[in-house]
């Protein structure tokens, strides 16, 4: 199994290439960051630093989307990054949440989204490809490699990423939901013709290393909240009592008021008090390490690549050296 680590790109911007530094010396192979213009400054500056200072972390957002930049810059984006560095980028792609909304935008179609992952790996990786009518081809890509991992939680987006994408993101550490939506994943996959195995699966949620439990909890209860706000979005589409979405990824918004995106992926967000303890621990891993990797190994076995560690909480650098000295390794046998 992979490990990342998943960072918002809060000034300054030293911090964030200074935890990536040492998620790297602690085994991590991957650095994620969130991508919302308006929120935090732009990653892919940064990614350009993360890379000079590092010798073979991967990075890329978590998540980009296919309406804040057009598809040529961010795949000329890309492509540039691993032309410096090696092939060392990964494209992780959703509709768009904050990014869109905050600045007063809807998120983008799953069609239109489905379109951008197959131009922007065509065009990062140097093929030929049509945006709004026009063919193009970046003539100065050499070798380039760009996979593009989509994070999904619907019925309809699990199909689209088992088609089109690459890998899967899926931002929840719940074993019982990992596995409905990796078998969703897989099928689509198989249906498009595709190997369902060639989809890699990336696991997103916060971790917190300690024997606080209460503490943890609180630290990390603004993910519910997070996933909540997509979670609203299944409901409005689809019905709280549809079949198409587990009941146990919907009952707990019931109490759900909203949501303030000036909070957003943050530690004490008051826009999470409808979160329960026990969506905290279901999401999330909380505990001593050997609970994190009791619940890895569940997750490994369910078909997980990769676990991402949100890390933003009060204990970040214990977080990673946590995993670095008793975690990763445990994961390796």
């Amino acid at each position: 199994m992979d490990f990342g680590l998943v960072l918002q790109t809060d000034p300054p911007a030293s911090r964030v290439i200074s935890l990536m530094k040492r998620a790297e010396r602690n085994g991590f192979t991957h650095g994620w960051t969130f991508d919302s213009a308006v929120l935090w400054q732009e990653p892919f500056v940064i990614y350009s630093q993360i890379l000079a200072n590092t010798t073979t972390l991967k990075v890329g957002p978590m998540v980009t989307n296919p309406g804040t930049r057009t598809w040529e810059v961010t795949a000329s984006t890309f492509a540039t990054l691993n032309d410096m560095f090696g092939n060392r980028t990964v494209c992780g792609i959703g509709r768009g949440d904050s990014a869109m909304r905050v600045a007063g935008r809807r998120p983008n179609t799953l069609a239109r989204l489905g379109e951008a992952i197959e131009v922007i790996r065509d065009l990062a990786e140097g093929r030929e490809a049509e945006v709004e009518g026009q063919r193009m081809r970046l003539p100065w890509v050499r070798d380039g490699r760009l996979p593009v991992w989509m994070a999904a939680y619907g019925p309809k987006a699990l199909a689209l990423t088992g088609r089109k994408a690459d890998g899967f993101i899926l931002q929840l550490a719940d074993p019982f939901l990992t596995e409905w939506m990796v078998k969703a994943v897989r099928n689509a996959a198989a249906e498009a013709g595709r190997d369902p195995d060639s989809v890699t699966i990336c696991v997103a949620a916060p971790a917190y290393v300690g024997d606080d439990l209460a503490h943890a909890r609180e630290q990390c209860r603004w993910f519910g909240g997070m996933v909540g706000n997509h979670v609203a979005d299944l409901v409005s589409r689809y019905g709280e009592h549809s079949g198409m979405v587990p009941e146990a990824l919907t009952e707990y918004i019931k109490g759900r008021e909203g949501y303030d995106y000036s909070h957003h992926g943050r530690a004490g967000n008051p826009s999470t008090d409808f979160v329960p303890d026990e969506i905290v621990d279901r999401f999330c891993l909380l505990g001593p390490p050997e609970a994190h990797i009791e619940k890895l190994r569940a997750l490994r076995d369910l078909g997980v690549d990769q676990f991402a560690v949100y890390d933003m909480h009060d204990a970040q650098e214990t977080t990673i050296d946590a995993y670095g000295a008793e975690i990763i390794p445990a994961l390796g046998d």
